[in-house]
């Protein structure tokens, strides 16, 4: 029997909260009132049950990605798969890498399957995919820890840029990183694409064999780790302004040649205070800490 997950509106009346297990959602669509409850419906119809399908196939979502050999069967999975391939060739990764982003591109997919919107957004914990009708923008708030509040810097996609996806990794989220970046954002032609991208220029910035990052592995933290006994970042001690110029250069050379081969938009890269961005995507530094943007990413 299908479980059912958790299908409520928050109490603004505007945003529709979906959760299960652990995958929380926050969507929202705008335009005739109408359109909007059908794709809401959509939404809800097409999340009942999606966790189970991942399940079915966790084995192999777990294994590492070998670039032309995906024998995952589910919508989803192979939207996981296809966006990690690119990187399969030059190092481990997993479908696992992009999980968040593709469960995000499929909801929304299903609402605009069901409906016709001037603008709609699927945020999975910070992963975000967007649809943007004509003459559309979308606000993005960047924070460096998700236990800090504040936005230090905003972003704005509007329709006609080519990025409908926006994903963050780092040490500080939900999942573990082999890089010491407090954060990555990346901005992508879809979410799955930037979750991946994100996932491999946050494992980039780092210092291998250095003193005051600690490290431990996956599996000991998470028995079932798809990174195996791979070291994860723990804590990152003090570092020198030279030591984070080279871990952030270190993660800005992976994210040049993402960007020169088509697999990014832009990055946003963030560590010790210290930030670099890749790309054209012009950013708007906070002078104060406003509240949280309710379309704020995080690692």
């Amino acid at each position: 029997m299908t479980r059912l997950p958790q299908i409520a509106m928050l109490s603004d009346g505007r945003r529709l909260h979906l959760q299960d297990g652990p995958i929380d959602l926050i969507v929202e669509a705008r335009g005739d009132a109408g359109e909007v409850r059908a794709a809401y419906e959509a939404a809800a119809r097409r999340f009942t049950g999606l966790l189970d399908e991942l399940c079915v196939e966790l084995p192999e979502l777990r294994k590492a990605a070998q670039r032309g050999n995906c024998a995952l069967d589910g919508v989803v999975a192979r939207r996981m798969y296809t966006a990690v391939a690119p990187y399969a060739a030059d190092g481990f990764i997993t479908p696992m890498a992009a999980v968040a982003g593709s469960v995000a591109e499929e909801i929304l997919g299903a609402m605009l399957n069901a409906a016709s919107l001037d603008q709609a957004y699927v945020n999975n914990g910070g992963d975000i995919a967007l649809y943007l009708g004509e003459g559309e923008r979308f606000s993005v708030g960047l924070m460096d820890r998700p236990d800090r509040d504040g936005v230090m810097q905003t972003m704005k996609v509007d329709a006609n840029d080519a990025v409908r996806g926006i994903a963050t990794s780092g040490r500080h989220g939900r999942s573990f990183s082999l890089g010491i970046a407090d954060a990555v954002t990346v901005l992508a032609a879809t979410a799955s694409q930037a979750d991946a991208a994100a996932t491999v220029i946050a494992n980039a910035v780092d210092l291998p064999g250095h003193p005051a990052v600690i490290r431990q592995p996956a599996n000991e933290l998470q028995p079932d780790s798809d990174l195996g006994a791979r070291l994860v970042t723990r804590d990152v001690g003090e570092l020198s302004p030279v030591e984070i110029a080279m871990a952030l250069e270190s993660g800005a050379e992976c994210a040049r040649q993402l960007f020169d081969r088509g697999l990014i938009e832009s990055a946003v890269l963030r560590l010790c205070g210290d930030m670099l961005v890749i790309g054209t995507r012009d950013i708007e530094r906070q002078r104060s800490a406003p509240p949280v943007l309710e379309n704020a990413v995080h690692a």
